[in-house]
């Protein structure tokens, strides 16, 4: 599976670097699919859940035996899932390419927040009612698209087929918006001379940063080569996690003028995702902050050596 997770990697990066129109286009049909698969879970669900929802879903918190701790369990999860709500970031990461940013982002991201919500709740509501807990967490451990094996249980015929088709679509997505926000964020830091100006570099022709754009493909065909799911996800939300909490940091640092809501929420948001960081599994996280400290120290040394290009990002 290594292999084809990283061709499809490459496919995805030589699409990104062909321009943001038609990378748009593509995520538009992307998201469409999965959206529309998910929502036939949901109502492919219903009889199945009506039935048995009462039974699957009591008690609503199940004790857990021997040593494990529920809510050292709960916060691993709530650090992984914080990836599959970052996609929002990746709306302000566009913000060169969008009309009346100022507007538009702030109003994208609550409607997506909201939306994502809605339907994360709906699906995992469904499946646990549908099958019950245990039998979804074993489908997890077993397969990389445990709705696919809840859907087989349900009523409708080819069920299965539909969520499965949605699972890679879903995915496709996931690697589409990642090559997409963090070539962007590469760009920036290029300009900033965060990171070598070359990765400021765009195209004449479309404005893609085809340097930045091609290092990022390339840094998330390595990780997908390691054929972890959990280790690749893991680092994902630890390095997502430190990524929002700098974010909320600069949000903090804005003047009363530039900002659009109290400070009280992005000091609500720093705190939470540097709790959450922690409490994936400590290899993680020690890999992630010796990646940190190594980025620091480029930073002291390129500021002192390496001149600003004022060409950078133009060429």
């Amino acid at each position: 599976m290594a292999p084809l997770a990283v061709g499809v990697v490459a496919v995805l990066t030589l699409l990104v670097l062909s321009g943001i129109r038609r990378s748009n286009v593509t995520n538009i049909v992307i998201v469409s699919v999965t959206l529309g698969s998910l929502a036939f879970f949901v109502l492919a669900g219903l009889p199945t859940a009506w039935e048995a929802g009462a039974d699957n879903l009591t008690p609503f918190f199940a004790p857990v035996s021997g040593d494990a701790s529920p809510t050292a369990g709960l916060l691993e999860a709530c650090a992984l899932m914080f990836v599959a709500y970052t996609g929002y970031g990746r709306i302000a990461t566009l913000g060169e390419e969008v009309h009346n940013p100022h507007r538009t982002i702030p109003a994208a991201i609550i409607v997506t927040l909201l939306a994502s919500m809605a339907l994360y709740v709906s699906v995992g509501l469904i499946g646990i009612a549908a099958v019950g807990a245990e039998t979804f967490a074993a489908a997890g451990a077993e397969r990389a698209a445990p709705l696919e094996t809840v859907a087989r249980r349900f009523e409708i015929p080819g069920a299965g087929a539909v969520v499965a088709v949605g699972a890679v679509t879903a995915m496709l997505g996931v690697l589409l918006n990642l090559i997409l926000g963090l070539s962007r964020v590469l760009l920036a830091m290029g300009r900033r001379r965060d990171v070598p100006a070359l990765f400021a570099r765009v195209t004449d022709s479309t404005a893609t940063p085809y340097v930045a754009v091609i290092f990022v493909g390339i840094a998330i065909a390595a990780l997908a080569s390691l054929g972890n799911v959990k280790a690749a996800w893991s680092f994902s939300a630890f390095t997502v996690l430190i990524y929002y909490a700098i974010t909320n940091l600069a949000a903090i640092r804005m003047s009363q003028q530039e900002r659009l809501y109290p400070r009280v929420f992005p000091w609500a948001g720093l705190i939470a995702c540097l709790f959450l960081a922690f409490w994936v599994e400590p290899t993680i996280w020690m890999v992630g902050l010796g990646l940190i400290a190594a980025g620091l120290v480029w930073r002291v040394v390129a500021r002192r050596l390496i001149p600003a290009s004022p060409s950078a990002g133009t060429r």
